[in-house]
């Protein structure tokens, strides 16, 4: 791989998932909405078994993970674990540098930026095909198999998973079912438009270095 291209897709890999967290981080600020239908299985997980919603998250994503590979039938990409680490480490950074809103109309403010930069953001670091993280690979393994679009396999997605932490006494709000419905045609919106700005620098990159290579050596000077 030209290093130029390496380069650009990992920078809209990063730039993604930093994208990415602060999306997640602007949801958590506005959270008397409600939160994303996987925090509410997490929190029912939380109720009925113990641990913590936090190691519910791990374990949960790392049954994803395996169920992901066997279906796609590959394994993980090191942009799965990079997405793992990096997510949280984002989530935290920015949750702890914005600022509280104190009254209903900032919260709301808040939730709705946060859906909007985590479907862009998501679309980003996507576009990039170094590796999705657990939701994300699901929705993939979903797109695949049943050959749907990203906004139906991730609405289909989002609602059941929301519907099971419900039925097993996970909390619902007015924000689950905003997330649930507007993230899939968000990321999917997203990730055409960055794939065809990767695929054009990409290709910029290339014709570049193939240019460089055909010059000689007093040519390069």
């Amino acid at each position: 791989m030209n290093k130029g291209i390496g380069f650009n897709k990992w920078l809209f890999f990063f730039v993604g998932l930093i994208i990415l967290g602060l999306g997640v981080a602007f949801t958590v600020k506005g959270q008397r909405l409600g939160v994303s239908s996987w925090d509410v299985l997490h929190i029912g997980l939380f109720n009925n078994l113990g641990l913590s919603i936090g190691l519910w998250a791990i374990i949960v994503g790392i049954i994803i993970i395996i169920i992901a590979s066997m279906g796609l039938r590959e394994f993980p990409k090191i942009g799965t674990y990079i997405n793992l680490i990096l997510v949280g480490i984002f989530i935290d950074f920015f949750n702890w540098i914005l600022p509280d809103p104190h009254t209903f109309p900032f919260q709301l403010l808040n939730f709705l930026l946060g859906v909007v930069l985590m479907g862009i953001g998501g679309g980003i670091y996507l576009s990039a095909n170094l590796g999705s993280g657990p939701r994300d690979s699901l929705m993939l393994l979903i797109v695949k198999k049943f050959r749907c679009s990203i906004t139906l396999a991730r609405t289909v997605m989002e609602v059941v998973v929301a519907i099971t932490g419900f039925l097993i006494g996970g909390p619902i709000g007015i924000g689950t079912v905003i997330m649930a419905f507007a993230l899939g045609p968000i990321i999917q919106l997203s990730l055409g438009y960055s794939r065809k700005i990767l695929e054009k620098s990409m290709s910029a990159k290339h014709v570049v270095g193939n240019n460089y290579i055909g010059l000689t050596r007093e040519e390069r000077m």
